[in-house]
């Protein structure tokens, strides 16, 4: 049995409740408390968990979300492909050179523009497109497991509504 890492209290976020709520809550903020570190917790349950499912397939963490992003738009620009992903460009086209390499992806320069470059998805990759997917729903359903809808729904229209609150503060 894998043993979880303790970690240090108030390193998950939280940053934004007001002193009265933490004074409610002790002073501290105990991780069961911090919407950022159950956040960070699940997501790095999910991507454990992916990774162990698509590792079969030579596919890494990093090359799914590229895939991800091409399976519902071929051929992106490097530089579009890049902002979808949120991913710095440098780091792209890395990724994207080690994709190429596995026969995943193919870059196309632009007849248009030839300082662009069109990331098309090989036949391989779209022959995996289902089956990967597939994967994903039932990494879904691992995690939604013994929860009813009603809080599934609830909790998708909640996580939206605080990253769009979260994204107004960077702005």
């Amino acid at each position: 049995m894998q043993q979880k890492r303790i970690r240090r209290p108030g390193t998950g976020g939280g940053e934004g409740r007001s002193k009265a709520r933490v004074a409610a809550m002790g002073g501290d903020l105990p991780h069961d408390a911090s919407d950022g570190y159950l956040v960070r917790d699940a997501h790095r349950a999910f991507q454990r968990l992916l990774e162990r499912r698509i590792t079969p397939y030579g596919v890494t963490r990093g090359q799914w979300y590229f895939l991800r992003v091409l399976w519902i738009e071929d051929g992106l620009s490097q530089r579009e492909l890049s902002t979808r992903v949120g991913m710095m460009e440098p780091t792209t086209v890395i990724a994207l050179r080690g994709m190429e390499k596995s026969g995943l992806i193919r870059r196309v320069r632009s007849t248009d523009d030839r300082r662009i470059t069109h990331v098309r998805l090989t036949a391989k990759a779209k022959h995996m497109r289902d089956e990967l997917l597939k994967l994903a729903r039932g990494i879904n359903s691992v995690a939604e497991d013994g929860i009813v809808q009603h809080d599934i729904a609830t909790f998708r229209r909640v996580i939206l509504q605080m990253t769009a609150n979260l994204d107004k503060v960077r702005q």
